[in-house]
C-alpha cells in the first residue's frame, strides 16, 4: 500500500512506465459540488496521459463521472490515447434533485401570499438544530403557491452515474499475446458474474434425431446440480434501493429454459451441444450486480477522528426537506462510494495480485476495496484533511 500526498500530475510523474495494473477511479466531475474548489472541472488530458504512460499495455481504466459532464471526461480520457471500450451506468436510489423551485421564486417576486399546507417535524439527524448552514427552513413549515408555475422546477433527480470504460491500446499483436506478456488486457468475466442461488435440478436437454438444424425438438434426458456461477456482467449496475425499485416495477417472473439448437445452419458448434437454463425466479435486478452498501463503511475505522458537520447547501427546491440537512459524520468527504462496489470494479480489470491505482484517492474507497480483494494499491490525493481519513479507513481493512 503507498498513499501520496500532493497533486496527481506531480506525483504521478514519479511512478514508472508500465507500472500499474489497473486504474480505478471517482475524480472531479467539474460540477462545482457543494463549492468544493477541487471540483472546479474534470481532470485534465495532461493528467490522463500520464496515468496511460504508468498503466501496463492492454490495462483498463475505470473512472465515475457525472451526467452532464461525462462527455468532457471520456473526450479528455480518448484525446490522451486510451481507446474507450464502454461505459458502465451505476444506478442508485438515493440522490436528491439539486432544484430550483419556481413557483416559489415567482411568488417572491409578485409578493403572493403562500398557503402552510403542513409542518416539517424535527429531530431527523439533528438537523433543526443548526442554524449556521446557507438554507433555513421557513418557519418549519411545508407552503404552497397558487401560481400557474407552481409544481415546476429545473432538474430531475439524479439516479445515475455513468462510468468512463478505457483500455490503454495493447502491445502485441492479439489479446492473447499481451495478457501472456503483461497480464493486462482482458477483463475478468467468471469472477465478476451476478451470482443466482438455486436450490433445484436444471434441466439438461439434447436434440433429436432427424429435424433441421434450426428447429430441431428436444427431449429432456437427466438432472444435474445447479451451475451456479451467475450470469455474465453486464454494464448496469444497481444499488440496493435502486434494485428493490426495479423489482417492483418489473415483478416476479421465472427463467426458462432455451429452446434454440446449440448448432449453426452449418452444423458448427456453439458450445457443447447441451442446454441448461437459470431455473430462478424473482425481479429484474437479478440479472444485475447490486452491490450492498454498509451502514458502517463510510466512517469504519475512524475512532480515533473527530466528528465533523457534513453542511450539505445549495438544496435548491429542498430547502423544506430534513433529509438533505447537515449531518454528524466523521467522514465528511462528500462523495464516499461504497466498498463493495469499488472492489467489484476492480476484480474486473485487474489480474490476481495486481496493482491498483487511484489518482484521485478521496477518502479510500478503492484502496478498502483493493485490500479486501488481495490487491496492491497506490493511492494519490491532493487534500491532506482526506489523505488522513482514508489512511484510517485502508488500515483498519487491513487490520
Amino acid at each position: 500500500m503507498r498513499l501520496e500526498l500532493g497533486d496527481c500530475l506531480d506525483k504521478l510523474k514519479e511512478l514508472e512506465d508500465n507500472s500499474v495494473d489497473s486504474i480505478v477511479t471517482d475524480p472531479p466531475y467539474g460540477l462545482s459540488f457543494m463549492n468544493k474548489k477541487w471540483d472546479y472541472d474534470v481532470p485534465s488530458t495532461d493528467i490522463w496521459i500520464e496515468c496511460l504512460r504508468v498503466l501496463k499495455p492492454g490495462g483498463h481504466l475505470l473512472s465515475f463521472s457525472g451526467s452532464r459532464t461525462y462527455h468532457r471526461m471520456a473526450v479528455r480520457i480518448e484525446d490522451a490515447g486510451f481507446e474507450i471500450r464502454d461505459q458502465i451506468m451505476w444506478v442508485y436510489g438515493s440522490g436528491f434533485p439539486k432544484s430550483h423551485n419556481i413557483g416559489k421564486a415567482v411568488d417572491k417576486l409578485q409578493g403572493n401570499d403562500r398557503e402552510v399546507v403542513g409542518e416539517v417535524k424535527d429531530g431527523f439527524n439533528n438537523w433543526a438544530n443548526f442554524t449556521d448552514r446557507d438554507w433555513k427552513p421557513e418557519n418549519n413549515v411545508y407552503t404552497k403557491g397558487t401560481s400557474e408555475w407552481e409544481g415546476w422546477g429545473t432538474a430531475l433527480k439524479p439516479a445515475h452515474e455513468p462510468i468512463v470504460m478505457a483500455r490503454k491500446p495493447l502491445s502485441e499483436k492479439s489479446v492473447a499475446e499481451n495478457v501472456l506478456r503483461w497480464g493486462t488486457g482482458g477483463i475478468n468475466i467468471d469472477d465478476s458474474r451476478v451470482v443466482y442461488k438455486d436450490d433445484k435440478p436444471h434441466s439438461v436437454s439434447t436434440e433429436r434425431e432427424g429435424g433441421n438444424s434450426w428447429n430441431k425438438d428436444y427431449v429432456r434426458t437427466e438432472d444435474w446440480e445447479p451451475n451456479n456461477t451467475g450470469r455474465w456482467p453486464a454494464n448496469i449496475i444497481f444499488d440496493e434501493e435502486a434494485g428493490q425499485v426495479l423489482d417492483q416495477q418489473s415483478g416476479i417472473s421465472k427463467s426458462t429454459p432455451d429452446k434454440r439448437t446449440t448448432k449453426t445452419p452449418t452444423g458448427e458448434m456453439f458450445g457443447t451441444g447441451k442446454i441448461t437454463s437459470h431455473n430462478d425466479k424473482g425481479g429484474a435486478s437479478r440479472f444485475f450486480y447490486c452491490p450492498k452498501a454498509s451502514k458502517k463503511d463510510r466512517d469504519e475505522g475512524m475512532d480515533l477522528h473527530d466528528d465533523k458537520i457534513l453542511n450539505r447547501v445549495n438544496s435548491g427546491g429542498l430547502e423544506n426537506d430534513p433529509r438533505w440537512g447537515p449531518i454528524v459524520r466523521k467522514n465528511n468527504h462528500p462523495t464516499v462510494k461504497p466498498t463493495e462496489l469499488m472492489l467489484y470494479l476492480i476484480k474486473l480489470v485487474t489480474p490476481v495480485n495486481g496493482v491498483v491505482l487511484d489518482p484521485f484517492m478521496g477518502s479510500g474507497s478503492t484502496g478498502k476495496g483493493s485490500i479486501r480483494g488481495g490487491f496492491d494499491f497506490i493511492g494519490i490525493e491532493k487534500e491532506e484533511e482526506y489523505i488522513k481519513i482514508a489512511e484510517a479507513r485502508i488500515k483498519n481493512e487491513i487490520k
